[in-house]
């Protein structure tokens, strides 16, 4: 199994990965694996452990922290299971010269176009400032009804919180998502308002029917399924777009007036919405004329000679459409360019004639060389270049034929983002380099964040009566909104990657498989490993002078809490002040280090060995590596003999090696490398 998928804050995702493997029957799993505990229960320790090294103080907060508090089991499952790389990792470790390089990345170019150019019109902070007059109450109709007719409208196995929670949740993402659909073009805003406006207007008019002798049953919304389109993939991977049973509410039970007050209530302020927004026609969508202008450009002058390939993201099928619509004609008759369109929801579009619009077919013929297009499609000899589609391409697509991503809206998971843009920034890659636009909203970054947050405080003032919370936004939410500002101030100014978007862990920090695997492919080379005499060292030029000492413990007691992931062996990079640089717990800091330092060296250096045998008499005098020796094993545990210590390196018989000395016969020395 394949996966692209990080390690953010929930380890639940890889346990839910490895399900897919063992089909939901882990007893096979158990029995195979190294393993004390069950994988359930080893994920459930896990995550204990992260939801509590993520409440530290940020000081404390560190990789090796966390690395130190997780058991052995849960390293024993992911070395069995797991093999990960990073774009840093294969450009630090591994030889590319055969396959390419990476593409240089150009700083990110961010755009602020204004709504639109119109006299008078209304602006991005006046957007806002409307969305936060919303109360949205049409979705959370259980807190109108009579505590004394409530239970008509629970299932067996439903609370009251349960399914005020779950309406709570449906009223929540409804706001955000009118956020995002703003935030990505005005028409998709647009379509989004007026479906909820018919909505609170059939609703408020079924009430007031009732008020003049009508009908009292009126269907509630259990679920968002006939409207998914709207919101990005992310968002309907929750289970608010599950179909639910149809319930009808009396509207007797209920306290109808004040829901058709507070729904009307809305009602003006979406009214007043699409007045001022249905006048942005996209002659008149600044933001829209824009990308027309960048494209112009980009076209002009190619940062790739002769490369006038684009790809286009949105999160939002509605307003890939609208791009196609206003883009694809003015690139085929202005610039000679054919442009494509996919999207998740509907079926491709071309503006090739007689072309089948599926999707692999479109991405061949946008990124020929990268997909084999020759091979697969011999036939077809036209390419396009201006791709628009959302983010049901954003993973597992080979597109570097491209060497220019825009994103036409920011999406409001930062993942994403550099998803999109990992489509061509690829390794092997033709292109010098790439370029990313990010299209931002016209408001400064803090003005930005607090906006969305007075529109989702809002959202918790009109439920607090229902929910009994006092806290507008607590310390986890608090949390997140600075997080996300940092993630965003970070996007505005350079291309990251996955692993440097995130505060928590990635799975590059926890796995030893890639040396496992090194280990191996020099094991087929040298053969006769095994005989190599305990006690050899080598010596390199490092940053950080010092000793890494590996150890092996012959004592089966001395692996307290099963915490180290290479028992019964140890390692320990000790400097030469006695300081211990990275601890047996952190051996995948430690062999990342020496992988560095060992780095297209098959042979010892002359020079620094004739440095290391002056300093220390040919061997003779080892009294400062003795010194290192002892303050690695005491890192480890909490006896000492120094003489025993020192006799290792002496001459005559070794007690280290003999077992004669209290606590430290616990240990072998094996090897070492002395950094200077």
């Amino acid at each position: 199994m394949l996966s692209a998928t990080p390690v953010n804050n929930r380890f639940y995702d890889l346990r839910n990965q490895l399900a897919l493997a063992y089909e939901g029957d882990p007893s096979e799993f158990n029995e195979k694996l190294n393993i004390k505990s069950d994988i359930n229960t080893i994920f459930r320790q896990a995550q204990g452990v992260y939801n509590a090294w993520c409440k530290l103080p940020e000081e404390e907060r560190t990789t090796a922290n966390l690395l130190s508090r997780l058991d052995f089991d849960f390293f024993e499952v992911l070395d069995s299971v797991t093999i990960a790389r990073s774009r840093k990792h294969i450009q630090q470790f591994y030889d590319i010269t055969d396959i390419g390089t990476f593409p240089e990345r150009l700083k990110p170019v961010s755009l602020r176009p204004k709504l639109t150019d119109l006299k008078n019109a209304i602006n991005y902070k006046e957007v806002y400032e409307c969305l936060s007059k919303l109360q949205l109450t049409i979705y959370t109709p259980t807190i109108y009804i009579h505590a004394s007719k409530l239970h008509k409208y629970l299932d067996e196995e439903e609370t009251e919180n349960f399914r005020k929670g779950r309406e709570i949740g449906i009223q929540r993402l409804m706001s955000i998502n009118l956020l995002k659909r703003m935030e990505s073009s005005v028409h998709s805003f647009l379509l989004t308002v007026r479906r909820i406006y018919d909505y609170l207007y059939d609703t408020s008019q079924a009430i007031e029917a009732f008020m003049s002798g009508g009908s009292s049953a009126l269907d509630e919304i259990r679920d968002l399924s006939d409207v998914a389109a709207d919101f990005d993939d992310d968002d309907q991977n929750t289970d608010f777009f599950k179909v639910g049973k149809k319930v009808k509410i009396d509207l007797r039970d209920m306290d109808y007036i004040s829901w058709k007050r507070d729904i009307d209530e809305d009602m003006e302020t979406l009214q007043l919405l699409i007045l001022m927004i249905e006048d942005i026609t996209p002659e008149y969508d600044f933001k829209l004329n824009e990308l027309i202008q960048v494209i112009r450009n980009k076209v002009a002058k190619p940062i790739n000679g002769g490369n006038k390939k684009i790809l286009i993201f949105t999160a939002f099928s509605d307003t890939a459409e609208y791009l196609y619509e206003n883009v694809a004609e003015m690139a085929q008759k202005e610039l000679e360019l054919h442009t494509a369109l996919v999207t998740g929801s509907v079926d491709g579009r071309t503006t090739i004639p007689r072309f089948k619009a599926d999707m692999n077919h479109v991405l061949a013929c946008f990124s020929p060389k990268s997909k084999d297009r020759d091979v697969l499609y011999p036939k077809d000899k036209t390419d396009i270049d201006i791709l628009i589609a959302t983010d049901c391409i954003s993973e597992g697509q080979n597109l570097q034929d491209c060497d220019f991503c825009i994103n036409y809206d920011i999406h409001w998971n930062p993942v994403r983002i550099i998803q999109r843009f990992g489509r061509i920034d690829r390794i092997g890659s033709r292109n010098a380099v790439i370029q990313l636009v990010n299209f931002w909203p016209d408001l400064d970054l803090d003005e930005y964040i607090n906006l969305k947050a007075r529109v989702e405080t809002r959202m918790r003032i009109s439920v607090m009566t229902s929910t009994g919370d006092d806290d507008l936004i607590n310390q986890e939410e608090k949390g997140d909104l600075e997080y996300r500002r940092a993630q965003l101030k970070k996007l505005q100014e350079e291309v990251v990657d996955l692993e440097d978007m995130s505060s928590g862990i990635s799975i590059m920090d926890l796995g030893l498989n890639e040396f496992r695997m090194d280990l191996l492919a020099y094991m087929k080379e040298h053969g006769d490993i095994d005989h190599t005499p305990f006690g050899i060292h080598a010596v390199v030029k490092g940053e950080k002078p010092g000793v890494i000492f590996v150890l092996k413990n012959v004592n089966e007691h001395i692996n307290i809490r099963n915490q180290n992931r290479l028992h019964p062996f140890y390692m320990v990079y000790v400097g030469m002040d006695g300081e211990v640089i990275t601890n047996h717990l952190q051996p995948k800091d430690t062999l990342e280090v020496m992988r560095h330092l060992s780095r297209g060296k098959a042979l010892p250096d002359k020079e620094l060995c004739e440095r290391f045998n002056k300093a220390t008499n040919n061997g003779k005098n080892m009294s400062k590596v003795s010194r290192l020796l002892e303050d690695s094993i005491m890192s480890i545990i909490d006896a000492k003999d120094e003489g025993d210590i020192d006799s290792f390196f002496g001459r005559g018989q070794t007690t280290f090696l003999s077992g004669g000395f209290s606590g430290l016969d616990d240990f072998e020395l094996i090897c070492f490398m002395v950094v200077i």
